[in-house]
């Protein structure tokens, strides 16, 4: 019994890690996405007559 929990209890400390860092990856990629945008929006704004 105690052996079945501490298999478990490994697979949950093991998921836990590797989706942390997948969803820290994510984070970071769109932000830096956001801050290209941005920054290509606020360039394109000098161009712009009404």
């Amino acid at each position: 019994m105690n052996e079945r929990v501490y298999k478990t209890m490994t697979f949950a400390g093991i998921s836990s890690i590797t989706i942390g860092i997948v969803l820290t990856v994510v984070g970071i990629a769109a932000g830096i996405i956001a801050m290209i945008s941005g920054a290509r929006l606020l360039k394109d704004k000098k161009g712009l007559t009404f």
